[in-house]
């Protein structure tokens, strides 16, 4: 199914709230479609194209974990970004595992909101012109083939990669230059998200900077409390 990246599916009971977001997505050029409960969001969706739906958690009727399980059932691709008032661990890995891109807690800064959604139909671009085995990268003076699990330098001086540091690394590959949330990352890699694994996940961040400290135009920005972001200048 194609997706028009300026069309977003926001599904929001609280109409203050619903009705701030939708305008502030508009003054930014995005077309929103508003639905007040998850039985008219999943009919909404059905009708129209869209290319990233916001859900809030608690709706009536239908909740958001469900909604976004038939939305998936539909489309398997459509990016889903979750809203909850709450900061419970268990709905944000219920989120992620059910399909989620990202997960946003009220209140929440309209730029990092906004920056998150550039960088979700940034990626989708990528994607879509890429080939889903992707296993090679290139970026600053480093090449990186991710079935290898090698990194090589310009000077053809190489590492290989443990499988978590292997994959950190093409998770932030993926998101370049753009924000790679912290429990995506934990989800997808750890299977899990408590204070033990996001240290640990910090020690591998530290490891695969200290691999890219050759090239000085690259740079893996910490995000505070949002996640990271790996950074190649030009």
């Amino acid at each position: 199914m194609k997706h028009n990246d300026k069309n977003i599916l926001l599904v929001e009971d609280d109409v203050n709230f619903g009705a701030i977001l939708n305008d502030f997505l508009k003054l930014h050029s995005y077309n929103v479609t508003l639905a007040k409960n998850g039985i008219e969001g999943l009919e909404k969706f059905k009708k129209n194209d869209f290319g990233l739906c916001i859900l809030d958690v608690m709706l009536p009727f239908k909740d958001g974990f469900t909604l976004a399980k038939e939305i998936r059932e539909i489309n398997k691709d459509v990016p889903l970004f979750f809203l909850t008032a709450k900061t419970l661990k268990d709905d944000v890995l219920k989120g992620y595992k059910i399909g989620a891109d990202d997960y946003l807690t009220k209140p929440f800064d309209s730029d990092i909101l906004l920056l998150k959604i550039k960088s979700i139909f940034k990626r989708k671009k990528v994607t879509l012109s890429k080939n889903d085995s992707q296993y090679l990268y290139n970026f600053g003076d480093f090449s990186f083939n991710s079935k290898l699990r090698i990194l090589e330098y310009k000077d053809k001086s190489s590492v290989k990669l443990s499988p978590k540091e292997n994959e950190l690394l093409k998770l932030l590959l993926m998101h370049l230059n753009d924000l790679m949330p912290r429990e995506l990352a934990l989800v997808k890699i750890w299977n899990d998200d408590n204070y033990f694994t996001s240290r640990s996940m910090d020690v591998y961040i530290a490891k695969i900077r200290k691999y890219l400290q050759k090239d000085n135009r690259l740079e893996i920005e910490n995000i505070h409390g949002e996640g990271f972001r790996l950074i190649e200048k030009k």
